[in-house]
């Protein structure tokens, strides 16, 4: 849609129209290496803060590498991205670190959230476990993004469904994070589940 070129700001009238913007966050959760990171750096539209450092043997035993034996680095932070709606509205985008020696992080970074999104490996779903009971136990809507590792996925939606033991209402898609265009259905998906539940009407 076109739009009319707008006119040059004068430099007082900038900070405010920047203090008008309504910001929006948006948590990304999930066990280690699951694809969080990645998930931030496809759909930001700014290169992505990342807090990722080398795995070292000082790891060994305390983190669990099973099914991510590949992996060499982690998020020791979080993740940090930036999507602009509107000149209206902002969403910001944090990811949350995966290992369990992290996770006290995880009550600071979900701050002023309107919701979330929980990635799962079919190879491992217990991973899961613990960022849904995070979200459910705050009463923070989510959904849940079932990551196709190079094209696979071992398991059924509905047996992802039943193994989660999630709720028939929270939505689960199935894609690539490395993919931009799953990144945006999942964020779409999240919109029509918050105006569900704040409507109680389905968002078609």
């Amino acid at each position: 849609m076109a739009r009319p070129v707008p006119r040059p700001s004068s430099p007082s009238s900038a900070p405010s129209a920047a203090a008008s913007a309504s910001a929006v966050k948006i948590l990304i959760a999930g066990g280690f290496g699951v694809g969080k990171t990645t998930l931030v750096g496809a759909v930001s539209e700014v290169a992505p803060l990342r807090t990722e450092e080398y795995l070292t043997r000082a790891s060994e035993g305390v983190d669990d590498l099973s099914g991510v034996d590949s992996k060499e680095t982690t998020t020791v932070a979080l993740d940090f991205g930036r999507i602009t709606v509107s000149p209206e509205l902002v969403v910001y985008l944090f990811g949350t670190p995966g290992q369990e020696r992290f996770w006290f992080m995880w009550n600071d970074l979900v701050n002023g959230a309107l919701g979330g999104i929980v990635i799962a490996d079919t190879r491992r779903l217990d991973s899961s476990f613990a960022s849904i009971d995070f979200f459910e136990s705050r009463g923070i809507p989510f959904v849940v993004a079932i990551n196709c590792f190079h094209g696979e996925n071992t398991r059924t939606v509905a047996e992802v469904r039943a193994a989660l033991d999630l709720d028939p209402q929270v939505p689960m898609l199935v894609g690539d994070v490395r993919v931009r265009a799953f990144g945006r259905d999942l964020l779409l998906a999240l919109v029509d589940h918050l105006m569900e539940l704040s409507t109680g009407a389905p968002v078609r």
